[in-house]
């Protein structure tokens, strides 16, 4: 019997052998990526999204052009890819989700909380965005694009078509200021059909074919993390890496345009003035913070599927990196496009530059039906912006999917997919509002509002609870547990300091510089602002709110209620027991071990390169101890 037990490794016994507890107790069925690729290209998927092509080009040119990469890689050396690596680490370190892995100091469960609640917002308006998409999408497949020509019955006496200036004998000048043109139209007054409601607080009717978009675009999201990152892992093979070739053949045809080179110059002279301002910094630290998702749960769910020793390091620097890039390639993309329709319609090319869904929605279109073959140039478009969206939009459903199960693996782990149908038919009826005719004035509230200072609350408190409550020290041994060398000097300083303290500005930027929402020339109403701020304030409270439940479930003082909430949980470390060295080994539930690392090698065979890193952590420990009781 005994012969035979130190021959079985532990990971061998059945549950029902005399090491029950354990087998329960193992998350052996939470899955792992299948493949070597599906974490980075899930990742590059998840980063590489809507905003590198619609928001990053539009910021460059109005804070500076070529001098706005200036502050865009200084924030990113200091805030993003600092915290990008924090994420991934605690997430693989752990292999728990955002709620979770709270499991490292209990007391701040709350700030999970407000993570799920702002990743759901999120996800109800982004998956509108692909709504709309799929809907410009199918408007593509015609052999005349449906937003060439004024006469249509959604056009009013301001259309202007360009088609007619420039086919026309134009010896009088033609007055374009207070006209408009047939795309923009077609956008508000067909797609939107904003004219039916007064403002936020009249919805109208709902507009049936968006609702149907809005549904195929939940279905396709339901059927790509049916089962989970096996499934999603396999997807992103295909959305990471295709629009990489669309936005390459944009490219193409956009810089071999006449007046190509005008859009350009605009997009990158760097005018260095605009460095003086703090204007143009934290710009470009909003633009790293939002374009790599930081503090959205989804890198850290991500992380959280890899196997204990992957190289995350690597993985970050080509991911931050690689975002990077994509932005200012769109960027050319973008602008060289603008360029030739400045030229076509004979206006300033800063007159046809806009950011958000004007650009894709209402620029990009009509730049379009000016080229040959336009159907075939919309259609890739579009597509492209369907492949950025869904990646990330995954990113965001696995995360809130994850999280809740790992809370109650129990009951939760064995019937993920049809839990992951009910978050998504939830989401899908939160979503409805956002199909009426007022619904785009509720889309920019959810856009300004739900991811906005809630989001840096908790990155920030993410960040100095893992440098200041758990230790730095603690933090660095993890990793060096995990990938085998510590943390360098660059990462300690921009996480104990310059991370924190750059959010922290933002954050008060966010706030004295506060605007109040608006859609074109309608102002929010002053309900509808307290419900944006009442939104973000909500993701705030949920910090306190899990204070207040953690200390409450202590004993002793409140003082020692305090200090027990903040300490790691009994089971904090590697979900699995074969990577539990150090510290670590005896708090599993069913394992008692004398002298961790002798247990270790008898059960697992000889020693390797990160049992090696495990007796130097221990021997460090244990100079540690004997130098705090000297």
């Amino acid at each position: 019997r005994s012969l035979a037990q130190l021959v079985t490794p532990d990971l061998l016994v059945s549950p029902s052998s005399q090491d029950g507890d354990l087998g329960s107790e193992c998350p052996e069925d939470r899955g792992n990526w299948t493949g070597r690729l599906d974490f980075l290209l899930s990742c590059i998927g998840y980063c590489v999204g809507l905003g590198n092509v619609w928001r990053f080009p539009y910021r460059a040119y109005t804070n500076g052009g070529g001098a706005f990469l200036v502050p865009y890689f200084i924030m990113l050396a200091i805030c993003g890819i600092p915290i990008f690596f924090m994420e991934l680490s605690l997430g693989q370190f752990s292999s728990l989700g955002p709620l979770a892995v709270w499991k490292i100091s209990p007391l701040f469960k709350g700030v999970g909380m407000g993570t799920i609640l702002i990743v759901s917002l999120v996800a109800i308006y982004y998956n509108m965005i692909i709504a709309y998409v799929l809907f410009y999408l199918f408007a593509s497949l015609t052999s005349d694009l449906p937003w060439q020509h004024c006469g249509n019955w959604w056009n009013t006496d301001l259309c202007l078509d360009h088609h007619v200036i420039k086919g026309g004998n134009t010896t009088f000048p033609v007055n374009i200021t207070n006209t408009v043109s047939p795309s923009e139209e077609y956008w508000s007054r067909y797609v939107l059909h904003i004219q039916g409601s007064s403002g936020i607080g009249d919805p109208g009717r709902i507009r049936w074919n968006l609702c149907l978009c809005l549904l195929l675009s939940w279905t396709i999201v339901y059927l790509c993390i049916l089962k989970g990152v096996k499934s999603s892992g396999k997807v992103v093979y295909f959305t990471a890496t295709f629009p990489y070739l669309i936005l390459v053949m944009l490219l193409i045809r956009g810089v071999t345009l006449e007046g190509a080179w005008k859009g350009i110059r605009f997009y990158l002279t760097p005018q260095f003035d605009h460095l003086l301002s703090s204007k143009v910094w934290i710009e470009a630290a909003l633009q790293i913070f939002y374009s790599l998702g930081v503090g959205f749960g989804g890198l850290l769910t991500f992380a959280s599927y890899n196997t204990f020793h992957q190289n995350i390091y690597r993985d970050t620097f080509i991911v931050t990196l690689g975002n990077a890039i994509t932005s200012i390639l769109a960027g050319f993309a973008i602008f060289s496009v603008l360029g030739y329709m400045s030229q076509e319609l004979g206006v300033p090319v800063n007159q046809v530059a806009k950011a958000g869904p004007g650009l894709a929605f209402v620029v990009y279109p009509q730049a379009m039906t000016m080229l040959p073959l336009s159907p075939f140039w919309s259609f890739l478009f579009f597509f492209m912006l369907l492949t950025l969206g869904l990646d990330s939009q995954f990113a965001f459903m696995e995360t809130i999917v994850t999280a809740v199960t790992d809370e109650f693996p129990y009951y939760l782990r064995p019937k993920k997919a049809s839990f992951s149908a009910v978050i998504c038919i939830a989401l899908f009826l939160m979503g409805l509002i956002l199909t009426t005719e007022g619904g785009m004035y509720w889309l920019v509230l959810l856009d300004d509002y739900s991811a906005g200072f809630g989001l840096m609350v908790v990155v920030i408190t993410t960040c100095l609870v893992v440098t200041r409550v758990y230790g730095m020290k603690r933090f660095c041994r993890d990793i060096h547990m995990m990938l085998g060398f510590k943390p360098g000097p660059y990462f300690r300083t921009c996480w104990m300091v310059l991370s924190p303290a750059t959010m922290m500005a933002l954050l008060v930027y966010n706030i004295v510089k506060y605007q109040p929402s608006e859609y074109g020339s309608y102002r929010f109403p002053t309900w509808a602002e307290v419900l944006g701020i009442l939104m973000g304030v909500l993701s705030c409270l949920m910090i306190p709110l899990g204070m207040v439940v953690a200390v409450l479930r202590e004993e002793g003082t409140l003082w020692e209620r305090v200090q027990q909430a903040s300490r790691p949980a009994m089971d904090w470390g590697p979900s699995l027991e074969e990577n539990r060295t150090g510290m670590y080994v005896a708090s599993l539930a069913g394992s008692q071990s004398p002298k961790p690392l002798m247990v270790h090698m008898r059960k697992y065979g000889g020693i390797t390169s990160y049992e090696n890193t495990a007796i130097e952590v221990d021997r460090e420990m244990e100079e540690e101890e004997e130098e705090s009781m000297m």
